[in-house]
């Protein structure tokens, strides 16, 4: 038997094929299914079956494009409300891939449709659970995320009261050598405080997991809900599509515009620069908003940019395009892309740079805009008048900062405050708009 994790560093994602005798199933696929197929065809093995263990929100599943593909199976709960072809895995039904078994197991508490898998060896032992959003290394899955998307949506307080009972019921009855193999690991916005390790085991999270712990119901509601991350503005979109099926991966992006670099970018149209902050600095189109090319680039792309909005997106070379587009696919967001150019002659404006000597000694003379996240602004501040906006918020919260005093923008490592500057100035223009990036080292 071979279990394998499939793992997306940058939405912190795990995906995982079994293979018995050459039969493979695959759990909670990444929207581009080509690894699966390599690997298939290394073990000389056929893909037979695909479970989702929910309509996941944030990233978009293959699971149709494999079916059509292959002909393999989607296994879901009937509970998800899928619109594609599939047949319904729920408490008491078994896949047999061989002579090992994969059984449905309903968790409700991540979302009313979440189910985990939990796998029999050929001996008859329980020895691994795939378990979706339900439960992770050191964390269980925030219940907040289906309050209006999905098939059946819940109260996040309904939710948490589920997510005890499948926690007490479902999984922490299971013997305590059991592997537990999550769908996300450290970074993902389905938790709120996952440990390092990328599978564990039953037994390790009864003695470190804070979830698990002796406490009420009522305990464990207030625990699960408090500072939980902030939610992208795409995950509800990708409830649905995932509802329905995502397009083929590799005829969808193909699908997107490259266009000539001088294309007179049409007015109102979003511009998005994910070329390094040094060199937007140095030039940029007017108004755009500079997402910078990284780890987390389709995370920050589906937080700032609203599921329904078209724009440009300029990269510096042709597979860095081709890498972001790719990218933007993973969460459904390559149809939004009007056009994918390099960096136009248009390039031109030029981001201020600050006089640190004068900031410091005249914070006063600055408005200061902190654009992180709620947790760590709750830790504290690092400018005590600093007006608090994060990053997913600030687009829809511009106009409550004031245009009479320069203002500054901070996060902390540089990667936020690079686009809230561009987010900012876009609408402000009475005052320049100062990006402290990198140099807000020297107050932490």
């Amino acid at each position: 038997m071979i279990v394998n994790q499939f793992y997306d560093k940058g939405l912190a994602h795990a995906s995982y094929a079994i293979i018995r005798n050459g039969r493979m199933v695959v759990i909670d696929p990444a929207r581009d299914p080509q690894p699966y197929y390599d690997f298939a065809k290394i073990h000389s093995a056929d893909i037979l079956g695909v479970i989702e263990t929910h309509p996941h929100a944030d990233f978009v599943s293959s699971h149709l494009e494999i079916h059509q593909t292959t002909g393999a199976v989607i296994y879901v709960s009937k509970l998800a409300g899928g619109t594609f072809p599939h047949e319904t895995f729920d408490d008491g039904d078994v896949i047999k891939l061989d002579d090992i078994k994969l059984k449905a197991i309903n968790t409700p508490g991540h979302s009313p449709d979440s189910i985990c898998i939990l796998l029999e060896d050929e001996k008859g032992k329980d020895c691994a659970i795939f378990t979706g959003d339900t439960l992770f290394a050191g964390d269980v899955g925030r219940p907040d995320l289906r309050e209006t998307a999905g098939n059946i949506t819940a109260k996040k307080e309904e939710l948490a009261r589920d997510m005890y009972h499948s926690t007490r019921e479902k999984l922490m009855v299971l013997p305590a050598d059991v592997t537990v193999y999550p769908a996300h690991g450290p970074g993902s916005l389905c938790g709120k405080s996952m440990s390092p390790d990328l599978q564990t085991t039953i037994g390790k999270e009864l003695r470190e997991n804070y979830a698990l712990q002796l406490m009420d119901e009522l305990k464990f509601v207030q625990t699960l809900m408090a500072d939980q991350p902030f939610m992208p503005k795409y995950f509800g979109y990708d409830v649905e599509l995932n509802k329905t099926g995502a397009p083929n991966f590799a005829e969808s992006i193909n699908n997107v515009v490259k266009a000539d670099s001088q294309i007179e970018l049409e007015k109102g149209v979003l511009v998005v620069d994910a070329r390094p902050s040094e060199l937007y600095r140095k030039g940029h189109v007017k108004n755009s908003i500079n997402l910078q090319d990284g780890e987390k680039f389709e995370t920050w792309l589906g937080s700032v940019i609203a599921p329904n909005e078209e724009f440009y997106l300029i990269g510096a070379t042709d597979a860095d395009l081709d890498t972001l587009i790719k990218k933007a696919a993973k969460i459904g967001y390559e149809k939004n892309i009007k056009a994918a150019l390099l960096t136009p002659d248009s390039a031109t404006v030029k981001s201020p740079v600050i006089n640190l000597a004068e900031f410091k000694a005249h914070t006063d003379s600055f408005t200061i805009i902190d654009a992180r996240n709620w947790a760590e602004i709750n830790v504290g501040k690092l400018f005590n008048d600093a007006l608090t906006i994060p990053l997913p918020e600030l687009r829809e919260r511009v106009s409550e900062i004031p245009a009479d005093k320069p203002i500054v923008v901070h996060c902390a490592a540089g990667y936020r405050s690079a686009a809230a500057a561009g987010i900012i100035s876009a609408k402000i223009k009475a005052v320049p708009v100062y990006d402290l990036s990198e140099a807000v080292k020297e107050w932490i």
